[in-house]
């Protein structure tokens, strides 16, 4: 089983994480992924954890299939193969229509058929075969890699619902999971239907101060499960009738009311609070409920000592 942490840090500059990662693996973490949002991209500050500390797998979670092009994305996890061989995992997934329509200006069409296409052309790509044909949503000619990975890095897939979560299973190697309680896992893997690994992004506010962790935890899960993709994937796991108060006030435009219609239990079954102790006790929940690898989203909390809470919520702890 690993034991992740998402880089970088929230409030910790860049540069500013090379004494953190090189304590991790002391503190019983394995692997370090990163996210791409609104901040970082996806594979500088793995290719800085490379260099920095040699004993940690580097996984992206995710690299949107809309945002680069399948070529472009093969020579990116090329060339952190060849960085950190053996230690990296290409997480790709279809992102939302936040990050491309609205910041990017791209259309997010047919998420599903255009990550089975990245998927499939940059597996392709990363043998070192040469790709060239037409996919149901794009056309490739007559791409090959100068510099194929002597072993491709694994090509793991963000997944919610049972479509994605079956092409996971069937044609990447592991799957992707996020925002979702523990007791929810079960139900992914069955959806998954084959033995594969999975990784899971938990997002915790370490601190005994529950009314900014809720307060906070309210804040992200308005904003996320609003999202159609989030708002299907928790209708399907049961939780609609949960959250049908704050689809309502935030399609009537009060985002403030959508957070606060959100009930505690679904607050803190999707952001783990407490002590480091008690949260690290929370995610390796996930873990006995059969994820391989749970990667722990550090939130802001009251709490300035960043790498005291990162070293708490340590396996090694």
């Amino acid at each position: 089983m690993g034991w992740g942490l998402t880089i970088p840090q929230i409030g910790l500059a860049l540069l500013d994480h090379e004494d953190l990662a090189k304590q991790l693996p002391g503190w019983g973490y394995t692997d370090a992924w990163s996210a791409e949002t609104s901040g970082t991209d996806a594979f500088v500050p793995l290719a800085l954890t490379a260099t920095w500390e040699p004993r940690l797998r580097l996984g992206t979670a995710i690299v949107p299939v809309y945002t680069r092009g399948p070529a472009l994305i093969a020579m990116s996890a090329a060339t952190m193969a060849a960085t950190a061989p053996g230690r990296f995992v290409l997480g790709l997934g279809a992102s939302s229509p936040v990050i491309v329509g609205n910041w990017n200006g791209i259309d997010f069409d047919e998420p599903y058929r255009k990550t089975r296409d990245v998927l499939r052309i940059v597996k392709q790509a990363l043998a070192g075969e040469r790709v060239d044909g037409t996919f149901d949503t794009l056309t490739i000619k007559r791409f090959k890699l100068e510099q194929a990975p002597a072993t491709p890095p694994p090509i793991m897939l963000a997944a919610l619902r049972p479509q994605m979560l079956r092409l996971a299973g069937q044609e990447a190697d592991g799957a992707i999971l996020n925002w979702l309680a523990a007791y929810d896992v079960a139900q992914c893997l069955e959806a998954i239907g084959t033995q594969t690994e999975t990784a899971a992004r938990i997002f915790v506010c370490p601190t005994d101060d529950t009314e900014y962790a809720r307060n906070l935890g309210r804040t992200l899960i308005s904003t996320y499960l609003t999202v159609p993709a989030y708002a299907a994937f928790h209708d399907w796991l049961g939780r609609g009738d949960a959250l049908r108060r704050m689809h309502e006030a935030w399609a009537a435009g009060d985002r403030a009311g959508a957070a606060k219609a959100i009930p505690d239990q679904v607050v803190d079954d999707l952001v783990l609070h407490g002590t480091p102790e008690s949260v690290r006790g929370q995610v390796q929940a996930y873990a006995d409920a059969g994820v391989t690898t749970p990667v722990i989203a550090l939130l802001p909390t009251p709490d300035p000592d960043v790498a005291g809470i990162v070293r708490r919520l340590g396996r090694a702890s």
